[in-house]
């Protein structure tokens, strides 16, 4: 039989509703009446940060791992790390984050990345873990508990007692260390800025001013009674409460002089690729780098020098390290008193040693400084000293110390000669 075939009976078919996702809760809110509560108990357990741990602003921030700052001392926190975290470790944590601002790591980071060549995340993360091993080394106990995953010198085989910039030639990134790649304390620790800060412009940062005054009374305090801070503290309060010299400025006019000079400290990098490797498909040219020029500082150690003006002299040494941007490594310190001493590199955060005490003739000293070839020499000296007749090969610069009249009587004071920058210390 032939025909049409009968069409089937065509239903809509039933399609289940797609399945909808269930509300989430939402983010909890920043616990600030917790946040607030663990930055009251570090200021019990360190009160001569007090004024430094209530000058930072708290802002709430859930770009930042846990808590970090700024160079305008803004405080950034994460509210998911505040809600874990026991008030006994947040206390802790506020100690250490101020800490990067009153060390002033932000700025001293920015020095060594222009010195070093540092840029990209891995040389930033190198830098924090370096400064929180400067901190962390004796932040803790005695009434503040050291917070989970912070990091030591002794979790990576290093020893204590050193800076920021001697750590980070200590130390590479590798897998014994990978657990740290979540590390960000923001551009308190390294100078750049992060995507999720203010920045410059925005609301409730300190000015410049305003952050030396915090820095200054935080040092005055721990002056007032050095026996409740550590060591670290007690050499960082020196430095930030000894007055500044003017002849800092010109040992570093000098040290520009001597560096720029042509042919000086010149040599190819590959860290930083060259401009010019556009030019040349399929090659990485190296860059142009300036090494750092070296330095070498004679401190008279004779009987007419006072332990007082000793003391003024390792601090200023320390101070210009940092101040004309030099490697702490190529600066040499010496001692000298009728011979001279042996050569210290600056290398440590410990005091350099200083042997002398009888007569006084730096001409040894300058003759053993420029055995090490350096860029410029820095004397400290009170002046009671022959001088060499003929002008050294390098750059030199004497600081000498204030006298009175009646000193001077006692002591024969030659004047400096003509070929050496001269200034008054103290």
């Amino acid at each position: 039989m032939s025909g049409r075939p009968t069409p089937r009976d065509v239903r809509p078919r039933r399609v289940p509703p797609k399945a909808q996702p269930a509300p989430q809760p939402p983010l909890p809110p920043l616990d600030f009446e917790k946040l607030f509560t663990a930055r009251l108990l570090a200021a019990r357990a360190r009160p001569y940060l007090a004024s430094a741990l209530f000058a930072l602003h708290v802002v709430e921030s859930r770009a930042v791992p846990t808590m970090a700052v700024d160079r305008h001392w803004r405080c950034y926190a994460a509210p998911a790390f505040v809600a874990v975290t026991p008030v006994e470790e947040l206390a802790g944590v506020w100690v250490h984050e101020v800490s990067h601002l009153l060390r002033d790591h932000h700025g001293r980071g920015e020095q060594l990345a222009r010195r070093e060549g540092l840029s990209g995340p891995a040389d930033r993360l190198r830098m924090n873990i370096a400064a929180d091993c400067e901190i962390n080394d004796d932040a803790f106990g005695e009434g503040l508990a050291r917070p989970e995953g912070a990091v030591t010198p002794h979790m990576l085989g290093l020893p204590g007692g050193k800076l920021m910039e001697d750590y980070l030639r200590r130390f590479r990134l590798g897998p014994h260390i990978a657990w740290l790649a979540w590390l960000d304390c923001g551009s308190g620790v390294d100078g750049v800025e992060r995507g999720w800060e203010l920045g410059p412009g925005g609301a409730h940062g300190l000015s410049a001013q305003e952050r030396d005054a915090v820095r200054f009374r935080v040092a005055q305090g721990i002056n007032a009674a050095p026996g409740e801070a550590p060591q670290g503290w007690r050499r960082w309060a020196e430095e930030v409460f000894h007055p500044p010299q003017p002849w800092r400025d010109l040992l570093g006019s000098a040290i520009r002089s001597a560096a720029s000079a042509g042919g000086a400290g010149d040599d190819y990098s590959y860290r930083r690729p060259s401009r010019r490797s556009a030019a040349v498909p399929r090659a990485v040219l190296p860059s142009l780098r300036r090494n750092p020029p070296r330095v070498c500082v004679v401190i008279d150690t004779s009987g007419s020098v006072s332990d007082e003006e000793l003391g003024s002299a390792l601090l200023e040494v320390t101070a210009i390290s940092r101040a004309v941007g030099g490697g702490r490594d190529r600066v040499g310190v010496l001692s000298c008193d009728a011979a001279a001493g042996a050569v210290h590199r600056l290398a440590g955060a410990g005091g350099i040693p200083l042997v002398g005490g009888g007569g006084t003739d730096l001409r040894a000293g300058l003759a053993r400084a420029g055995q090490q070839r350096p860029d410029a020499v820095v004397v400290l000296t009170d002046g009671h000293t022959p001088w060499p007749a003929v002008r050294p090969p390098f750059r030199t610069v004497v600081g000498l110390f204030r006298r009175d009249p009646s000193d001077d009587a006692r002591y024969s004071r030659n004047p400096p000669p003509g070929w050496a920058r001269v200034v008054a210390v103290g």
